[in-house]
């Protein structure tokens, strides 16, 4: 899979990097039996930095399958809390995406 990463309003890190391409990197097993390419467009950052209750950290994904993009995002306090509910949502298209291609 090709991860692309893209930080807003954050310090662009290899820790950050490792931790993206762990979790959603992770996804490909889901992936075995799609044709290739898998291609994953990745931005993590903060939403703002003016929030009233502190900064809101966010992560939104583009993930293109053949025939789709699935697409998730979460808004959190904690950017890797953000990083696992959106690698947890892409889990569950990727599912029923093979699903619905199975049925086809």
């Amino acid at each position: 899979m090709d991860l692309h990463v893209k930080a807003i309003g954050i310090e662009h890190t290899e820790a950050i990097d490792a931790y993206v391409e762990e979790k959603i990197g992770g996804l490909e097993k889901f992936l075995t039996k799609i044709p290739t390419p898998h291609d994953a467009h990745i931005e993590i950052g903060k939403t703002s930095s003016h929030h009233r209750n502190g900064e809101v950290m966010m992560c939104h994904a583009h993930l293109t399958v053949p025939g789709t993009t699935l697409h998730a995002e979460s808004d959190k306090e904690d950017l890797y809390a953000a990083i696992d509910e959106v690698k947890d949502e892409l889990e569950r298209q990727i599912i029923k995406y093979k699903e619905q291609r199975e049925r086809e």
